[in-house]
């Protein structure tokens, strides 16, 4: 079974009341978020803006689904640029109860096999809080390379926060 689908404005139900549930298990690795942000309307506009960013070519939105097939979580492509480029940024998020199932990995698996075949990029950059240790591991079972340390780089829980930074070439091994 694939652990990945598409999200559509459907979704938006589902998604609120999964960041809701989850808003103190998230909290310390995400921006500030307005109230709005944790209703249906606010997934709502949030998907809604994915779903016009993968309209032009700029985004993908993946629900990371479990075996009964609800939403555990979402994975995202942003910032897709082609040319001589031809790179983007992955980020991702798993709820609290889904963690440590493999969900996360094996949707980050899936979304750069698209991403290198049907999207012909040649790399994918994620960065991670410093001390998020359990999301590097993901990105290692995936073959990304931490390549630097970036001082201050989001505004992560109200303050601005180090990242490690990390990459997937296309023709590189997808083990570590």
């Amino acid at each position: 079974m694939t652990a990945t689908r598409p999200l559509t404005l459907a979704d938006a139900p589902e998604l609120a009341a999964l960041v809701t549930g989850n808003r103190a298990f998230l909290a310390p690795y995400d921006p500030v978020r307005p109230d709005v942000w944790f209703t249906e309307p606010g997934q709502a506009a949030v998907l809604g803006d994915l779903l016009r960013q993968a309209d032009a070519g700029r985004a993908l939105a993946w629900a990371i689904v479990r075996d009964d097939g609800r939403i555990a979580g979402r994975i995202t492509l942003t910032g897709i640029e082609h040319g001589p480029y031809r790179n983007a940024r992955v980020g991702y998020w798993v709820a609290q109860g889904a963690n440590g199932r493999g969900l996360a990995s094996a949707a980050l698996g899936e979304l750069l096999a698209h991403a290198f075949t049907a999207l012909g990029l040649h790399r994918v950059e994620a960065s991670t809080l410093v001390d998020n240790v359990r999301s590097q591991a993901v990105l290692r079972r995936n073959g990304f390379t931490r390549i630097g340390l970036a001082p201050k780089y989001l505004h992560i829980a109200g303050e601005w926060r180090d990242h490690l930074l990390w990459q997937r070439i296309a023709d590189e091994p997808d083990t570590p």
